[in-house]
Parts: structure tokens; C-alpha cells; sequence
């Protein structure tokens, strides 16, 4: 199967430092994809492993860990300078305390539901949808992922059902599945008796995972301020 090429990127690739925070799946991914475009990573911190001084100023870390670790994470990146990617899922009830260190301090943090740059393109296809349809066509999201995924539903169908509820759709609860290895299938529904409406992503692989985490990480240098991931794709 082809990778996604650097091509796909809004914008010319350069060379950047990375902090991994976590060294599971995604995060050795990240490091693998990081490699091949010419960044380098510099450390990989893992929970109980001491934080540095004087790091370099065009490092950036990129965050897939675990939901309890975030708010740990943005602090001791906010405090040292570094800007942040966040591709941990399962955090959002800590919204507001990642947003308080954020705004006070210089650099710029990203996250987001899904860092697969096709799930951005799915939102604003949902978006179209709510749009053209009248909300008497009854609406569903499914989901389905592999099995040791940790939260259910995913970020990604919430978001998508908020993005729903907010026009006037109402899906009512997510169904999920979790079973063997999927990296994840979204689908959105419109019903009525005279037609049906899906729109659903199937992500191969989480290489694209790992591309849209290195795409914001380029993309947040030089900001300020809490970002979500569909502000790095135009």
C-alpha cells in the first residue's frame, strides 16, 4: 500500500526537533514518519522520566499518551517554551485547565478529535449535509475501532454528533464498535422514506495519524494560543 506523500502537506516540509510524549503506537509511528521527512526526534519521555532544561528553540512536542497526562503535559511544555500537539483522545473535560496554561503563556498548543487530514474533509461534508438537508431526515453516527481503544465513543463521533446537533440533526446516541484491529470507520446517516444519505472515512492505516500530528507540530511554530486541528487545514 502507498504512504501519504509529503505532497498532500499544505505547506513545504522543514526540518524540525520533536519531543515525544509517550511511547506507544502512534508516538513510535510519529517517530517512524518523522524520520522519513528529515526531522529528528530528540527525546522520548515516558511517565516518570525526568524533564530537561534548555531545550532548543525550534522543538516541538507532540502528545499520545493517555487522557491523564495532559494537563501534566501541557504545563511542563507551556513552562519550558515548547509548543505542543495534542493527539491524546479522552482529555476534553480538561479543556478549560489546558486552555488556562495556554493563555498564559508564549507558545501555541493544537489538538484535535482525529489528526487525519480525510476526517477534516468528513466534517465539512457533514457540515454540507446538515446544510441541504431538512431535519426531518432522521440521522445516525456509527464508529468502529480496534479493540484496544480506550474510549467509546470516539472523539471523532462526538464531534461529529455535536457538529450535527448544532444544525438542528439530531443523531441521538453513537453506536461503536471495538473489535480486532481497525484504525477507524466514521459513518454519518440521513434517512427518509425516500432515500438514505452516508458519508463514511475509512482510515487505513494510522500513518495518516502520524502525518497530520507532524503537519500541525509544523504549522504551530511561531503561534500563540489554544488551536484545534481543522485551523491547520485550509
Amino acid at each position: 500500500m502507498p504512504s501519504l506523500r509529503p505532497t498532500l502537506l499544505p505547506f513545504t516540509i522543514e526540518r524540525m526537533d520533536l519531543l515525544l510524549l509517550g511511547n506507544g503506537k502512534m508516538n513510535r509511528l510519529v517517530a517512524e514518519v518523522a524520520a522519513g521527512q528529515g526531522h529528528r526526534v530528540v527525546k522520548v519521555i515516558t511517565r516518570g522520566d525526568r524533564w530537561a532544561a534548555g531545550w532548543a528553540p525550534e522543538l516541538v512536542a507532540i502528545d499520545f499518551s493517555v487522557a491523564e497526562a495532559v494537563v501534566e503535559h501541557t504545563d511542563r511544555c507551556m513552562a519550558a517554551g515548547i509548543p505542543l500537539v495534542i493527539g491524546t483522545t479522552g482529555w476534553l473535560d480538561q479543556l478549560d485547565a489546558v486552555r488556562a496554561l495556554v493563555d498564559a503563556s508564549h507558545v501555541g498548543v493544537v489538538h484535535g478529535a482525529n489528526f487525519s487530514i480525510g476526517v477534516q474533509a468528513l466534517y465539512r461534508a457533514v457540515a454540507a449535509a446538515v446544510h441541504a438537508l431538512p431535519t426531518a431526515y432522521e440521522s445516525f453516527v456509527w464508529e468502529a475501532h480496534h479493540s484496544q481503544k480506550r474510549d467509546a465513543p470516539s472523539g471523532t463521533a462526538r464531534h461529529l454528533a455535536e457538529q450535527m446537533r448544532a444544525s438542528g440533526h439530531d443523531p441521538g446516541p453513537i453506536a461503536s464498535t471495538r473489535a480486532g484491529w481497525m484504525p477507524g470507520t466514521h459513518t454519518v446517516g440521513f434517512d427518509s422514506p425516500d432515500d438514505t444519505l452516508t458519508i463514511t472515512h475509512t482510515a487505513r492505516s494510522r500513518r495518516g495519524f502520524a502525518l497530520g500530528a507532524l503537519t500541525a507540530a509544523q504549522w504551530i511554530l511561531g503561534k500563540r494560543g489554544l488551536h484545534e486541528f481543522s485551523e491547520v487545514i485550509p
